[in-house]
């Protein structure tokens, strides 16, 4: 298992994701999740991975060497990010008719899918979800943020804090505090994770972090996220039996 989100603001973007990996309890190792390409002045597209470790790799592998090839159509001659996406989608379904019937013999199926955003000069920033098919869908004003795997621990303090007016910094904390929710809750999910801050139309990152094992901003964030919920959770009113 693995999370990752990416969240789209008026004011730019947050996207983040774990390293952990794990083929049982006794197979644990910690891999990237998030790739970013990034021309400064012209695009900044990042790209967050999630589902089998071997599918996710065989198709950012693709997506680089195409992009090495100036004449072939890639990631950095995309004239918009939903070509950048479809793109994705290609590679994802080639990799998928490609391994598929290798993985039919043990009883597997193809499992990657990928949160794919960023901007690409002449055009606003864009975020879309690509799903395992390699069928997609795009962010919008009603739903501005996009989480893979396992979502279910971050989705609450995500669904009560950001909406596209919040702050960049704020949606920052924010999302690492669904990290630390999810932490507390999952052992599939852990550090370091992986975060990037992208400014609207900056077409350049300027803020990109990485939080490892007993990082004292995260460590503090969490010990303050869980004092004030307990606080909190104190001051509600009592029950009237």
């Amino acid at each position: 298992m693995t999370y990752c989100i990416g969240v789209m603001l008026d004011t730019g973007m947050v996207f983040a994701s774990d390293s952990r990996t794990n083929a049982g309890v006794d197979n644990i190792a910690s891999f990237c999740k998030m790739t970013v390409f990034e021309k400064a002045g012209d695009r900044v597209i990042v790209l967050l991975s999630s589902g089998n470790l071997a599918g996710t790799q065989a198709v950012i592998s693709i997506l680089k060497q195409r992009s090495a090839k100036p004449g072939s159509p890639n990631l950095w001659n995309a004239e918009s990010m939903f070509d950048a996406a479809l793109l994705v989608s290609d590679a994802m379904r080639e990799v998928d008719q490609r391994d598929s019937p290798h993985l039919a013999a043990s009883k597997i199926s193809f499992n990657a899918s990928f949160i794919l955003g960023g901007q690409i000069a002449g055009e606003a920033p864009r975020l879309f979800r690509i799903y395992a098919e390699g069928t997609f869908i795009e962010a919008s004003i009603e739903t501005p943020y996009f989480q893979t795997g396992e979502t279910k621990y971050g989705k609450p303090i995500i669904d009560r804090v950001i909406t596209r007016s919040t702050s960049l910094n704020n949606a920052a904390k924010c999302v690492l505090v669904s990290f630390d929710s999810t932490m507390c809750s999952n052992l599939s999910v852990g550090m370091p994770i992986d975060l990037l801050c992208y400014q609207r139309d900056s077409l350049v990152v300027k803020m990109r972090r990485r939080f490892g094992e007993g990082d004292a901003y995260f460590v503090e964030l969490g010990k303050q996220w869980t004092d004030g919920t307990r606080l909190v959770f104190d001051q509600l009113s009592n029950l009237d039996w």
